[in-house]
């Protein structure tokens, strides 16, 4: 089968380090670079920056195996790696502090090789990169964010284009707690998913969207349109959890995980198991 290009050119900034401690620890990042490229784009760039403590990898052995293997298969996936090393430094109190500049590192890349990008991706959820996105839409990129948790509202509003990770399908993989040897497919009944509350009810219901598929076509929220990725599942507020007020909905700050199930009535599907994932 021919390759499909549609010559755009995509750069991927990965800030590594905010990424895992804000709930991506098990990011898949193929699926970061399928996101990227969902318009048959060309991956020019692909940079990770990670840090690396060359004090613990010295007596910690597990530690440094893990960080070459991860390093490795990121290196597999076509991601150039920027290891920057962890500094230790006694501040005045006697307290030892940790450094590493890899977000300024990522930032003046992101700057300087966007001059042969049309789009740049940024993976992180850091306010400080504000700028950075402000610089790269003045150079006539366009700009898009995927954050996790602890995500900055600024960045959000900065960007062109901002998406939860949580709800791209299979980048954050759904933990099913060894329910099935085989989980049923991201969107297929009994499948868990993750979406966000778009209409509610004084009457006690409401309706979730999800993301059912990678697609270029993001902007085609209307799930009545055959070209739209997007899914609609009925719930109960019976279902939600016990700590959110149905007051508050509907919100697309609050990403829900929940399993899609046969509607109680009628051919359609509902949402039941809901789970709050981030707010």
């Amino acid at each position: 089968m021919p390759r499909i290009s549609s010559q755009l050119k995509v750069g991927v900034f990965v800030d590594v380090a905010n990424i895992y401690l804000n709930g991506g620890q098990r990011m898949q990042y193929d699926v970061l670079r399928e996101f990227a490229c969902r318009d048959h784009a060309e991956a020019i760039r692909l940079n990770a920056y990670v840090t690396y403590d060359v004090e613990r990898a010295e007596d910690d052995e597990e530690y440094r195996k893990g960080a070459q293997n991860f390093h490795g298969a990121l290196r597999d996936l076509g991601y150039k790696v920027i290891v920057k090393d962890i500094h230790w430094y006694t501040d005045v109190n006697g307290i030892r502090v940790a450094k590493a500049n890899a977000d300024l590192d990522m930032a003046v890349d992101a700057l300087t090789q966007s001059d042969y990008l049309d789009r740049v991706l940024i993976a992180s959820g850091d306010g400080d990169f504000v700028q950075v996105v402000r610089a790269l839409q003045n150079k006539g990129c366009r700009v898009e964010v995927v954050g996790l948790d602890n995500v900055s509202n600024r960045l959000k509003a900065e960007a062109d284009f901002f998406i939860s990770g949580y709800l791209i399908p299979d980048l954050i993989p759904v933990d099913y707690g060894g329910k099935y040897e085989t989980p049923p497919a991201w969107g297929e009944l009994g499948s868990r998913v993750r979406g966000w509350c778009y209409w509610h009810s004084d009457q006690g219901f409401g309706f979730f969207r999800f993301l059912k598929e990678i697609s270029p076509n993001l902007w085609i929220t209307d799930t009545r349109n055959p070209d739209s990725p997007y899914g609609t599942v009925f719930f109960h507020d019976s279902a939600l959890p016990s700590t959110i007020n149905p007051a508050n909905l509907p919100n697309r700050n609050m990403i829900f995980e929940f399993e899609l199930a046969k509607s109680e009535k009628g051919a359609g599907v509902q949402a039941i198991e809901i789970e709050l994932t981030t707010r």
